[in-house]
């Protein structure tokens, strides 16, 4: 038995020296502290995503009907009686949050704008030669009108130019005039958004600007009084200010903007669906790799348990054997 003799002698105490530091509860508390927190993100993976139709189930979305607009819109500026030499003017006032506001210029749909957060609103229109009956009529979602406003009638005269450009300006010709539906709703983000602008008076041939509102711009000629067909594909959801402006080959110019309002459904669902899909993918990493920790710390542990249970086996000192007898001869 040397080498039980020599372990004797060195004094050995019996605990593992290389291990006898190993924090193992330092370890097991943050093991603990990250599963919880990776339950909490699965949890909230799976609270955030949408729930799968049940078979035989149909799945709608809507509006549902409510009453109209009861408070009216009032326009504030320009002022009754008030009159002007040159257009396009400024139509600011009073509305109902959350509505669209829709301006007439005796009867003549002259532009639309959304209602600011702050209740009021502001639009440019173009005048009509003489007297201009003005009225504002605000809309909501679902396009129900609201009382009509006070009237306010203004008066537009024609500014008579320098006599250097006299020759250019022919007054015989009827007033450049736009026209085109109120407000453009229920389009989406990818669709396709129809906006036929028609040309009244003025003399041919014209050029037609259209400005989308989302920083993109193109211009449409026209030989002839007719309907100019200008098209736009919106990327983002939001309400947009379509401005439209014409001119003839007489110098006369007509303004009109219009507000457009793009759905944001379909961009908010594939945004969904697509942080469902990420929080997914993450998962399918981290739970492994939590698993695997978990899994190597607690066979270190179990292995260090074992090593030293088999040393101290081994250390322990060998039974004392009692007196031999011999056989007597």
């Amino acid at each position: 038995m040397p080498a039980l003799v020599s372990l004797k002698g060195r004094g050995h105490s019996g605990r593992l020296r290389p291990h006898e530091h190993t924090s193992y509860g330092p370890l097991m508390a943050l093991l603990l502290i990250a599963g919880a927190l990776l339950a909490g993100f699965t949890v909230s993976a799976y609270a955030g995503a949408s729930p799968l139709p049940q078979a035989s189930s149909v799945s709608l979305t809507g509006v549902m009907p409510e009453n109209p607009p009861t408070t009216a819109a009032s326009i504030t500026y320009p002022s009754n009686q008030q009159v002007f030499q040159t257009t396009p003017v400024t139509v600011s006032g009073t509305c109902p949050g959350g509505t669209i506001v829709e301006i007439f210029k005796n009867n003549i749909f002259a532009g639309s704008t959304p209602c600011n957060s702050n209740g009021t609103f502001s639009v440019q229109i173009d005048l009509l030669y003489g007297n201009n009956a003005l009225t504002a009529i605000d809309y909501d979602a679902l396009n129900q009108a609201g009382p009509s406003s006070k009237t306010v009638t203004v008066t537009y005269n024609v500014q008579v130019p320098p006599e250097s450009s006299l020759l250019n300006v022919n007054f015989t010709a009827t007033q450049l005039i736009l026209q085109t539906s109120a407000v453009y709703r229920g389009t989406f983000p990818g669709q396709q958004l129809n906006v036929p602008i028609n040309i009244l008076g003025g003399v041919a041939p014209f050029a037609v600007n259209v400005n989308w509102g989302d920083n993109s711009n193109e211009v449409l000629p026209a030989s002839s009084n007719t309907t100019v067909n200008a098209s736009h594909i919106y990327t983002k959801a939001g309400i947009y200010k379509i401005s439209i402006q014409a001119s003839d080959s007489q110098q006369h110019v007509a303004f009109l903007d219009v507000a457009a309002i793009v759905n944001g459904q379909p961009a908010s669902a594939g945004s969904a669906s697509n942080t469902s899909a990420t929080k997914s993918n993450k998962l399918l990493v981290l739970w492994p790799l939590y698993v695997s920790a978990v899994t190597m710390v607690v066979s270190f542990w179990l292995g260090e348990r074992r090593e030293k249970h088999v040393l101290n086996n081994a250390l322990k000192p060998a039974p004392t054997l009692g007196p031999v007898a011999h056989p007597s001869h």
